[in-house]
């Protein structure tokens, strides 16, 4: 990966390699999971903060089965043991489903059939039964040839397993102790080896470079994109999509391109998304319509509002319905009420803001004296008129009206015409100032 961060902490859909196996691991209900690090193991067991997981560490890395040895304290006998990849984030919980039916009480090998298996370990046979793996390196011309290969993916009796870790030797080509090779001892101890393979050859490619990353990345929006609109979303270019976290959409929804999701996101019906634009942990009500280029992030969005363009919700804010957040305007952490409008070029943050409230263009909240957030109140039917600024902390009663240009320190009362600006002077006699010659 040419990185300093561990392989398996780089991100799919918006999560680390690890997090996606562990969570596939974690719906099968296993009595533990236990977690095996090697390179970066610091960093790994932080990014796994909270998560009920039994650790192990590799130290030196001395191949896969060497890897499993250091599992071996942690293994309990009265259940089997099921070996996964960190930098195999795309296998699916039917696919292991699968397997441990095809295991039994024995050993079970998920295997998959590639028309270029170049760099895996191949599927060898007598008479339709596995008998062992052979690593390409080790492999002959006709082994090469094979086009079934090993996923790495088993199964195993954990009091049979253990026999055979124990036997384990790196007699091969790269000096490493080879789990592969447990196969052929099940087979000479007469264990019978059954075999699973995924619906898709994608759910078992692994991640050992940013390009092979980038291939699995266009693999799952795609499949993400695919299942939206079967639900009934209308993509307009469903490769022009990213979503890093989870999308839910009631119906009619409609998403233009280059729009990203993060987070957990909810759409209800008929919501309409413009081109460019980046939800975070956003909930939008039915009927709302986001314009191009938006930026919204961990907010609450209610029903037939209107967005954008160029408008950065931030995190705290809820929005009532029918409310009105126009171009290169910025909310943060406010509440505004049912049908008030900011339309232009604004910034409104720790607010409380009524209902059927127009404010103005260039209008700010002070709400930051350089050391405490302060909030700014503003009551039902208030009109400010535009360039005003409202430093906090302040009150706009109900009703009130704000003439352009003022600058609010004390708290305006409701129903009344408060102004603070300069009386207008015209100097006459006065002429601009002349560059000086020479």
């Amino acid at each position: 990966m040419y990185s300093d961060v561990p392989k398996v902490l780089h991100c799919l859909g918006g999560k680390s390699l690890l997090m996606h196996v562990f969570e596939v691991a974690k719906s099968l209900d296993p009595a533990r999971i236990c977690v095996i690090d090697g390179h970066g193991g610091d960093m790994v067991r932080l990014s796994m903060a909270g998560q009920d997981v039994i650790w192990a560490r590799q130290d030196p890395q001395l191949g896969t089965g060497h890897a499993v040895m250091q599992a071996i304290p942690h293994l309990d006998e009265k259940v089997p043991t099921l070996v996964l990849y960190g930098d195999v984030p795309m296998i699916r919980a039917e696919t292991l489903r699968r397997l441990e039916g095809a295991a039994g009480d024995e050993l079970g090998l998920l295997t998959v059939g590639l028309q270029d298996p170049a760099g895996y370990g191949r599927i060898v046979r007598q008479g339709g039964v596995i008998v062992r793996i052979v690593e390409e390196k080790d492999a002959s011309e006709a082994e090469r040839r094979i086009t079934e290969v090993n996923t790495g993916v088993i199964m195993a009796p954990t009091a049979k397993l253990k026999d055979w870790l124990a036997r384990l030797s790196d007699n091969n080509a790269q000096r490493e102790y080879y789990l592969t090779d447990v196969v052929a001892m099940a087979a000479a101890d007469g264990v019978r080896i059954g075999s699973a393979q995924p619906a898709e050859s994608w759910e078992t490619l692994g991640v050992n470079s940013r390009l092979q990353l980038a291939q699995l990345e266009r693999v799952r929006r795609e499949l993400m994109a695919n299942a939206l609109m079967k639900q009934g979303v209308t993509l307009i270019d469903p490769a022009r999509i990213d979503i890093r976290g989870t999308l839910v959409c009631g119906r009619d929804c409609a998403i233009d391109v280059n729009c990203v999701f993060e987070g957990e996101v909810v759409l209800a019906d008929r919501v309409s998304i413009g081109a460019g634009c980046l939800l975070r942990d956003v909930h939008v009500d039915s009927d709302t319509r986001i314009d191009a280029f938006c930026h919204l992030n961990e907010a609450k969005i209610g029903t037939h509002c209107r967005i954008g363009p160029y408008a950065r919700i931030r995190p705290g804010t809820i929005l009532s319905k029918e409310v009105h957040i126009g171009n290169f305007v910025e909310v943060k952490a406010s509440n505004i009420g049912e049908g008030s409008k900011a339309n232009h070029l604004s910034y409104i943050g720790d607010s409380d803001v009524g209902s059927n409230v127009n404010i103005g263009a260039g209008t700010i909240t002070c709400n930051y004296d350089g050391v405490n957030k302060h909030r700014t109140v503003i009551e039902d039917d208030v009109f400010i008129g535009s360039d005003t600024q409202l430093v906090a902390p302040v009150r706009v009663g109900k009703g009130a009206t704000l003439g352009a240009g003022t600058t609010l320190t004390r708290d305006a009362p409701e129903g009344q015409l408060t102004i603070s600006r300069s009386p207008q002077t015209t100097i006459s006699k006065w002429s601009r100032p002349e560059k000086k010659k020479g």
